[in-house]
Order: structure tokens, then C-alpha cells, then sequence
């Protein structure tokens, strides 16, 4: 096949991909238009009608170590933190060891232009995998899997 004919099949099938990978995410998990004010949340966050024992457990420690960065149920601040109610985090890309690796030591910037995270001390790896549930109920609610 000419190669021309196979470069124009490729084109339709990247398009054809990324026009399903949008329509496959969120409006409410995607980053808000227009300017957003610094300290303002990134996304939109739906929150579960309810959350059971475990997950209030998480959402309680999240508030207290995690929020001043990344916002308010997870949604990000802008010119703090990254939003973790985002398809970036999904678990198949971001697996929960990878939530319990950054709080321990750190992360270096690679997804977002927030600067690298601090390692977050005075937590236990119970009060992580509290947070990490958390994080994905609220991350599920919000048809991010």
C-alpha cells in the first residue's frame, strides 16, 4: 500500500482514538475553563451521596495533610497542587502503592506544573491507605476507574 494511503489511515486513527478517549472522560473530572484563580479548585468533583466509616476516615486525614495542596475533596488548587480526582490517577496508571510511594518520599514533577511534592510526614501507612480509599470512592463516583 502506498505510503501516503498508510500515513492518511494512521491520522484517521489517532483522531478516531482521541475523539474516543474525550468522550470517555468526565466533563467534571477535565480542568474548568477559563482562568482560574490562584488557590481555586482545578475540576469539578460530584462527591458520593454518602461515604461509608472507612472513607470519612480517609477524607478526615486527607483534610489535615493533604488539602492545603491538593483541594478540597481532591479537586486540585491551583498554583498548589494537582487535582487526584483526575484520569491521571486512575488506578490502572496510579495503583494505590503509587499514593503510599509519594507520601513516603516524594514525588518529582512529571504530570503537572505544580513543582515536586514533599515527602508528608506523621503519617502511618494505615492513614495513607485510609486516604487512598477515599481518594477512590470519590474518584469511582465520578466515573474514574
Amino acid at each position: 500500500m502506498n505510503k501516503k494511503y498508510m500515513l492518511l489511515i494512521g491520522l484517521i486513527a489517532a483522531a478516531l482514538l482521541l475523539s474516543f478517549w474525550i468522550k470517555q472522560t468526565p466533563q467534571h473530572s477535565m480542568p474548568r475553563a477559563g482562568k482560574i484563580e490562584q488557590g481555586a479548585s482545578i475540576v469539578d468533583v460530584i462527591l458520593p451521596a454518602a461515604l461509608s466509616k472507612n472513607a470519612k476516615t480517609g477524607e478526615a486525614i486527607f483534610n489535615v495533610k493533604c488539602a492545603a495542596c491538593h483541594g478540597s475533596n481532591a479537586a486540585g488548587k491551583n498554583g498548589m497542587g494537582p487535582p487526584l480526582i483526575h484520569k491521571i490517577y486512575e488506578p490502572s496508571h496510579h495503583g494505590d502503592f503509587a499514593f503510599l510511594s509519594a507520601a513516603r518520599n516524594g514525588v518529582q514533577s512529571h504530570h503537572w506544573p505544580f513543582g515536586n511534592m514533599p515527602i508528608i510526614t506523621g503519617l502511618t501507612d494505615g492513614d495513607i491507605k485510609s486516604i487512598v480509599f477515599y481518594i477512590r470512592v470519590v474518584q469511582r463516583e465520578n466515573g474514574i476507574n
